[in-house]
């Protein structure tokens, strides 16, 4: 048990570093490496657990994600206006053509998770 716990600790944490590099950084997207820090935290460490649902910068968007698995459409409107910004900015500046085309298939592939997750009126 104290192994898998382990294992859960580790991944909530380096989880939440990415999210938090997220933030900066474009094509690195924050929201879903928060949700699994969260749910790793849930598993591993009550703490942890607790510190991130009460943060300042996560609290709102995780405890409707806790409750009601949706988020505030506002936010969902602020995720894909940044995200697609970044992409555009990465695609543009990268010169390998490969390359852009790797992150046009991550920016449809997050615009579809975005899609999909359900909303709550603001």
């Amino acid at each position: 048990m104290a192994l898998k716990r382990g294992a859960y600790l580790i991944c909530g944490l380096c989880s939440l570093a990415l999210g938090l590099l997220g933030i900066p950084l474009p094509v690195l997207p924050t929201v879903p490496f928060i949700l699994l820090a969260a749910f790793c935290f849930a598993r591993s460490s009550e703490t942890l657990h607790r510190w991130l649902m009460a943060h300042p910068w996560f609290s709102d968007a995780l405890s409707h994600w806790e409750s009601e698995r949706a988020i505030r459409k506002g936010l969902k409107r602020k995720a894909y206006i940044v995200s697609g910004l970044s992409f555009a900015l990465s695609i543009a500046l990268v010169p390998l053509v490969w390359v852009k085309f790797m992150l046009l298939f991550f920016a449809i592939a997050l615009g579809l998770f975005l899609r999909n997750i359900p909303e709550l009126e603001d």
